[in-house]
């Protein structure tokens, strides 16, 4: 059994297939709720445009299912709540899984935490970054990361994507905007702050580190476990490649 320490795990899963990503940030969280691994922190890329619909989330109120057919956009349904969003290879996301014991009981103040880490990881690669309340980080009044959190047994996965340099019109084309506004019109990527292209790699080590200084903790680099792989084989193929799980409401 695991418990709380001074070492926690970072995983990089590179660039993952839509379905496979879901999956993995799940069976992380299964994995550390049954005390069979650490803390963990899961970077990656999906590796074709997607839609990713929160829990609750009504297709019909958040994308455009003709339009993500017609250009090749895949639709899942993660387990965490929140609205949906359009993420692409222009995307860094991370997971954080931790146990709740880690982050204070309330789910604002636990956002709060975990975001203003992401502010302080942006803002140290030079734009001015702040936690919107209460999912959201914002530069010059407009969202560069918004993330959403799952909870399972005593464990919380909270995770979140960072705009570097997403297709923003191919974003308004499957998003259904709210209000006659283009879902685009709220966001911003790094590179556009920044007038340059941000190293992936660059904005991972700022995270990690970022995380590091918030928890009191470090990271040693790491890989899943047969059983964490074993239990994403089966969440793709009963879960997160089916339409009756992605597209149920």
């Amino acid at each position: 059994m695991f418990s709380m320490s001074d070492v926690w795990r970072m995983v990089d899963s590179g660039s993952l297939p839509p379905p496979e990503s879901a999956a993995v940030d799940e069976a992380i969280l299964e994995a550390h709720a049954a005390g069979e691994v650490p803390c963990t922190l899961h970077f990656y890329v999906r590796s074709s445009p997607t839609v990713s619909l929160g829990y609750s989330q009504r297709v019909s109120e958040s994308v455009d299912l003709d339009a993500c057919r017609r250009l090749g956009v895949s639709v899942i349904r993660r387990g965490s709540g929140g609205g949906s969003i359009y993420t692409d290879r222009g995307q860094l996301i991370y997971a954080l899984v931790v146990g709740a014991e880690a982050l204070p009981k309330s789910l604002d103040a636990s956002f709060a935490v975990v975001c203003g880490a992401v502010a302080d990881a942006l803002s140290s690669i030079g734009v001015d970054a702040m936690q919107r309340p209460v999912t959201e980080v914002e530069v010059g009044g407009k969202k560069v990361s918004g993330s959403a959190q799952h909870r399972r047994r005593r464990t919380v996965l909270q995770h979140g994507t960072v705009l570097v340099d997403t297709d923003m019109g191919l974003m308004d084309l499957v998003l259904v905007g709210g209000q006659g506004r283009r879902p685009s019109e709220r966001v911003t990527n790094l590179s556009s702050l920044m007038g340059r292209t941000i190293d992936m790699d660059v904005l991972k080590a700022r995270l990690r580190d970022a995380f590091s200084s918030s928890f009191g903790t470090r990271f040693e680099p790491g890989t899943l476990t047969q059983r964490e792989k074993s239990t994403v084989k089966h969440l793709v193929t009963e879960r997160y490649s089916r339409d009756e799980w992605n597209l149920r409401r």
